[in-house]
């Protein structure tokens, strides 16, 4: 290979973490497995957050390339298993962004004139093809390696899509503290009775994950039903 080029392929890119996975290799490289390096993957994708933040367009070009060598690292060790491939990652990704655009790559018509409706649209041709049948099956979905707070917000803006809103207590909503310093007075709290915060708001994810199931259940799902009834049964699946 040419170590001296001025512009490099990712077919080099490949070729490169072969040789380094590889017999002759790099020794560190060789030895990794999808565990060892997954701390990896956060760190570089929260690096390249960070460029955006800082709106570091030459820092983001960089920490990308450092996310996208994360991908390739990942496919390399299942290429050496015998798993999948980086170019098996490359299909599925592809077959994913046509399914999830009929409107652009096939006959279906979407009645979405905004970002947010195509958004929500989206979100239910992923529902349809993860297969998922109720409200409690998208929230299941939801990655519990996800940041707590990103976690549970993510939990209930999939409920709302399925027609539950979550009770917040009207007294919370008028109160003059800012909800930042609501949520550093509680992460201190945490603190202060000895226990971690990432996981005490995990935990209520799983609770409410098991709640909403049950309410579901007994409304037969929200969807259209009165906020009264969907409330009723809320409160009867808490005693459950």
């Amino acid at each position: 290979m040419d170590m001296k080029k001025e512009k490099y392929t990712m077919d080099e890119l490949l070729d490169i973490m072969h040789m380094l996975c590889g017999p002759g290799g790099c020794a560190w490289d060789g030895e990794q497995t999808h565990g060892s390096i997954r701390r990896n993957m956060i760190e570089e994708a929260y690096e390249a957050c960070e460029a955006i933040d800082n709106d570091d367009k030459a820092l983001l070009c960089e920490e990308l390339g450092d996310v996208l060598l994360q991908v390739v690292f990942h496919a390399e060790i299942e290429r050496k298993q015998s798993g999948f491939t980086f170019e098996d990652v490359v299909d599925g990704v592809c077959r994913k962004l046509i399914v999830r655009h009929p409107h652009i790559f096939g006959d279906e018509k979407l009645n979405a004139s905004s970002a947010q409706e195509m958004l929500d649209a989206w979100e239910e041709i992923k529902r349809r093809t993860k297969n998922n049948k109720t409200g409690a099956e998208t929230l299941d979905a939801v990655a519990r390696s996800l940041p707590a707070c990103m976690r549970a917000e993510k939990l209930i803006t999939r409920a709302q899509r399925s027609g539950f809103e979550f009770p917040v207590p009207e007294e919370e909503l008028s109160r003059d503290i800012p909800v930042g310093e609501e949520l550093f007075l509680a992460v201190a709290r945490a603190k202060k009775l000895g226990l971690e915060p990432e996981d005490e708001l995990n935990r209520y994810s799983e609770e409410f994950i098991s709640r909403f199931r049950a309410a579901e259940e007994l409304c037969g799902g929200f969807e259209g039903k009165d906020r009264a009834v969907i409330l009723d049964a809320w409160e009867k699946a808490e005693k459950r």
